[in-house]
Parts: structure tokens; sequence; C-alpha cells
């Protein structure tokens, strides 16, 4: 990392809207300024299991296992391609409101050139340890009372957020991103919020 560079870490469940719509802003900020993305599968399943939840959001959490656990794969075997893949994958799931399930999977793998079998992750408990790890990281992060996104900026503190609807685009991207630096750069800065007025705005 040189001065000049910086690094935005992002963590997110494919299921999450707020993740998608915090995640198109980081690949504006990359435009925008001196900056390296790289995402990074966090699980909401693993985050809530045995939560006391309403049916409805624990038949979501039961149904995202499969998304992170592909999703998971392809960061294990394909690291540069999961930018590609979460953006094939979110789209279709966000923006094209299908199901997140092995069809979506397999169509965003061969999307972006990767190998069908990796939807196989999907239906296996297999490599369930990994995903735990990689939720135990963010939750050491950022405790366990926030879901995703989160993000790291510089590899130092750690932060849910931002929830965004839309997400900006170009100098405005920028500008925001230059705020969330600033409040990353102090170590004892926790919480700013608001109530949620939009729903997630995809455009």
């Amino acid at each position: 990392m040189t001065a000049e560079r910086r690094k935005l870490d992002l963590w997110f469940d494919p299921l999450c809207p707020w993740a998608w719509m915090t995640s198109r802003w980081a690949l504006e900020v990359a435009k925008a300024r001196e900056v390296d993305v790289e995402f990074h599968v966090m699980s909401l399943s693993v985050l809530n299991e045995g939560r006391d939840l309403t049916p409805d959001y624990r038949a979501a959490m039961d149904a995202a296992w499969g998304g992170a656990r592909v999703a998971l794969a392809v960061q294990q075997q394909f690291p540069e391609k999961l930018s590609d893949f979460y953006t094939a994958l979110g789209t279709r799931i966000h923006l094209r409101k299908e199901q997140n399930s092995r069809p979506a999977h397999e169509a965003a793998l061969a999307e972006v050139g990767l190998p069908a079998e990796l939807a196989d992750a999907a239906d296996t408990d297999a490599n369930d340890a990994a995903l735990r790890a990689a939720q135990a990281e963010v939750t050491a992060a950022v405790g366990d009372e926030v879901g995703t996104p989160v993000i790291r900026v510089d590899g130092g503190l750690s932060l849910f957020g931002p929830v965004i609807s839309p997400a900006p685009r170009g100098e405005e991207a920028g500008r925001l991103w230059d705020g969330f630096v600033n409040v990353c750069a102090y170590p004892g800065f926790f919480e700013l919020k608001r109530t949620r007025t939009v729903d997630p705005i995809f455009d």
C-alpha cells in the first residue's frame, strides 16, 4: 500500500440488498479515488444461528446458506473473480428479482467464466467451518449486533455500513468515501444512525 493508494475491504452476503447498494458505491469509489476494493464473503445465516427470528426472516436465513457458500467457494478458488461473480449474482437477485438459488448461481458462474460445479457448494455443509471462520472475523471486528455490509479502511478500523440508497456515483461517491475515511481515522468512533425512510433504490 503506497501513500497515494488506499484499501477498501467490504464483506457481503449475496442476499442483502443493502450490502449490494454499498458494493456498487465501493466500485464507484475505485473510479473516483485512488482506492483498491476487495470483496469478502460473510454469512447472515451464520450470524443468525440460534437466534429467535420471525418465521419469514428465519426462512430467509435458511435459504441464504447456498449463495454465501457458493460465493465463498469462488473466493477460495478464484479470488480474482469474486467481484465479477458478486456483480453477476447480485444483478440477478436484486435487480431481476431472481431467487438466491441454484439456477441464479449457475447463471452467474457461467457469465463470468467459472466452473459450473462451484454451484454444488450450495448443497453441502462441508465447507461451513470456513464460512463460520469468515463470519467470526467480521464479528471480531464489529461485534454481533450488526449485519452486512462491513467495511475496513486500510486494514484498520472496521465499521458496519454505510447504509445508502441510492448508491452515489462519480465525485459524489468519492466525497462520501472521504468522509467515511475521516470517521474511521478516529478509533473511538462507534455509531451514526437515523431511521431508514426509503428502500434500496436500484439503478
